[in-house]
């Protein structure tokens, strides 16, 4: 399976919990989306996605050796990390009660240098250089506005429409999101962009 820089490919693996066969799937992706919860981190993030999930009651697995449902291990994993890694951060977030979707303008912090240690196939650390953040400006997912932060030639900028200036590089966590449920600022990292630096053994 041939990919891009900008395409990765993902396992999704399945073991049945009766005859222990693991069942494996490859899929492409262009970018990881990923579950958020308050005053988390993108490493956090990124443990919850390739964690184990048991799937039992009426989410058994058909097991093709066992020729029947049965309980099971699930898990997604990394094969082949892409040169530029684009992850999605689901900020908005349906609200059953309230019957509508909702803007979650939790904190997560994203790092300036990331490592795809536990969440890749191969026990190896793939280093991460963010370069890109996609930042919405608003309360709500029905309205709002989106700007860019760029890194180019070791300078971040802020791109806001027509708008173009240099920030410091600190500024980037002023768009981690909100430590509290209520609060004045509405800008917070959406899609992160990130330049593979290469591998570690």
């Amino acid at each position: 399976m041939e990919t891009k820089p900008c395409t990765g490919i993902l396992t999704n693996e399945t073991r049945c919990l009766r005859c222990e066969t693991v069942t494996a799937r490859d899929e492409t992706f262009l970018d990881l989306s990923l579950d958020i919860e308050q005053n988390s981190s993108i490493t956090s993030c990124l443990k919850n996605f390739s964690s184990t999930e048991t799937l039992h009651a009426e989410d058994k697995f058909f097991c093709d050796q066992c020729c029947s449902l049965q309980e099971a291990q699930k898990r997604m994993k990394i094969k082949k990390p892409p040169h530029i890694l684009v992850i999605h951060l689901k900020r908005f977030k349906y609200i059953e009660q309230l019957g509508r979707y909702k803007k979650l303008s939790y904190r997560v912090v994203f790092p300036l240098e990331l490592k795809l240690s536990n969440t890749v196939e191969e026990y190896v650390d793939i280093e991460y250089s963010l370069f890109a953040v996609v930042v919405h400006v608003g309360s709500g997912p029905n309205h709002g506005h989106y700007v860019s932060l760029v890194k180019s030639h070791n300078h971040w900028l802020f791109f806001d429409d027509e708008t173009v200036e240099m920030i410091e590089e600190s500024a980037v966590q002023t768009f981690f999101g909100s430590s509290q449920e209520y609060s004045s600022n509405t800008d917070h990292g959406y899609i992160l962009l990130y330049e593979s630096l290469g591998t570690r053994t």
